[in-house]
């Protein structure tokens, strides 16, 4: 079992910048592949950005040139750097991890999640 906390969340201005981070627990951090996901309200979860299965980092094309995940193994710690930020970006942001092969722009794909943190971009 894996548990995950987020942090960081807060109201920024449009073009600011934010750091989220993911404090996780359990089993070996480092078997699990992490990734960030967001909601806004009356939306679905959508894929923001995420590790592989072999480490290479992959975005969605919205976050793309703009967002950082990263990851501390010795700290069991996951992280997302968030500059630009736009309006748009608005959403409760949770982390997730999963352990299998698969699709990891697919939610269904992830066993773990975070609760949230809400990330609110003024314009």
């Amino acid at each position: 079992q894996v548990q995950l906390v987020e942090s960081g969340g807060r109201l920024v201005q449009a073009g600011g910048s934010l750091r989220l981070s993911c404090a996780a627990s359990g089993r070996t951090f480092s078997r699990y592949a992490m990734g960030w996901f967001r909601q806004a309200p009356g939306k679905e979860r959508e894929f923001v950005a995420a590790f592989s299965w072999n480490d290479n980092t992959v975005y969605a094309d919205s976050v793309k040139g703009r967002f950082t995940i990263s990851r501390d193994n010795p700290k069991n710690a996951a992280y997302l750097q968030m500059n630009s930020l736009k309006p748009e970006d608005t959403a409760v942001y949770y982390c997730a991890a999963r352990s299998t092969f698969g699709a990891y722009s697919d939610p269904r794909t992830y066993s773990y999640w975070g609760q949230g943190t809400q990330v609110t971009v003024s314009s």
